[in-house]
């Protein structure tokens, strides 16, 4: 870490804009890439509500994590792909299927 960053680094209030989402929270990328796959409208937005996140829209942020678990999953990781590569949205499908296929190529 930024010497910088340990010297002015304080431990935010609950209430902080700044502070992590209960939903990100202590996660690694590749469990939160899982979960964001799992997410629904509802709960996305339930859990990013008065946040920028929703910004990037749940779309984008589930293509995110496809592309995030292709280059860091594992096998284990099919599944959640394969359940994202039936999403009604084209840009979550084709990034889920590369996911998928580069998982493959990667463990072969």
């Amino acid at each position: 870490m930024c010497p910088w960053n340990v010297k002015f680094s304080q431990e935010l209030a609950d209430d902080s804009p700044f502070r992590a989402r209960k939903f990100i929270a202590g996660k690694d990328a590749v469990t939160l890439a899982r979960d964001i796959l799992a997410l629904d409208q509802d709960a996305f937005s339930a859990a990013f509500r008065k946040s920028p996140m929703k910004r990037a829209k749940l779309r984008g942020m589930k293509r995110n994590a496809a592309v995030a678990l292709g280059s860091m999953g594992t096998p284990d990781d099919a599944a959640v792909l394969t359940r994202a590569r039936d999403s009604d949205e084209p840009l979550v499908r084709d990034h889920a299927a590369w996911a998928l296929r580069k998982l493959r190529s990667t463990n072969s």
